[in-house]
């Protein structure tokens, strides 16, 4: 597996992306994060970026699977995780099947353990993006509030498009919205950090307070003003502080 760890620090944070990111999509985070406290692990799975062409069952059990390889490769025993949207639900696989290896979570616009109900309308644009660029350039500039800059919105699609394979960007939609295992981690103690954007209308503040809010009872919930699903890119210097303030505590 190809790994990419950005800092020499002592407390390791396995980083997991979305479903239009990849290891590389948090690119805008790392001129701000503390290099000598942390060592961060930025991972694929498989399908996406240095692990296009790799096959798979693409699912959210899979993912966490190849999570825990990606640490024994390491050699690290215990870790944090970051998840963002699809690597929020990732991350919560992951601490199901090993608690005991996970320090503290750390959520930015994650998906839910309940998964993500669609109505028709939502269900038809997103099970359309696996072909159509349009689609998920709708999907991210509805998740973003309509707000951001069509140059931005290009570049997402084309990190998208360039670093996912289709197969595996279409099966990770069922993988991540269907998947329901919130009844394994409820009333979990591990300590936990979700930042949900005000502009995100999907997986905002009132989402986190309905799934995160009732299952873990240590939830500590942030809310940036000025992002919506895409706080790494939006408010880069609010995440990256943000972050760091929690994890150095664990």
């Amino acid at each position: 597996m190809s790994i990419k760890r950005v800092g020499t620090g002592t407390h390791t944070v396995l980083v997991l992306h979305g479903w239009f990111g990849s290891s590389r999509s948090w690119q805008a985070l790392l001129p701000h994060l503390d290099r000598e406290a942390f060592g961060y692990v930025f991972l694929d799975y498989r399908g996406y970026g240095d692990r296009r062409g790799e096959t798979g069952r693409y699912s959210i059990a899979e993912a966490a699977g190849d999570v825990l390889a990606a640490a024994d490769e390491l050699g690290v025993d215990c870790f944090s995780l970051l998840g963002h949207s699809m690597g929020g639900s990732v991350m919560q696989r992951v601490y199901a099947d090993a608690p005991d290896r996970v320090k503290a979570l750390v959520g930015v616009s994650p998906v839910p353990a309940s998964g993500v109900p669609f109505d028709e309308q939502s269900r038809q644009l997103f099970e359309g993006a696996a072909d159509s660029p349009a689609n998920r350039r709708a999907i991210i500039d509805f998740t973003t509030g309509n707000r951001l800059t069509g140059t931005w919105l290009d570049a997402m699609v084309r990190h998208s498009l360039e670093h996912s394979d289709r197969d595996a960007f279409a099966a990770y939609l069922p993988a991540w919205a269907r998947t329901d295992f919130h009844t394994e981690i409820k009333g979990s103690d591990v300590p936990i950090q979700v930042i949900a954007g005000r502009h995100d209308p999907a997986l905002g503040a009132e989402t986190m307070r309905a799934t995160f809010g009732a299952w873990y009872p240590n939830l500590e919930l942030e809310i940036f003003p000025d992002a919506g699903h895409y706080a790494m890119d939006e408010s880069p210097v609010a995440l990256a502080t943000c972050v760091e303030r929690f994890l150095g505590r664990h």
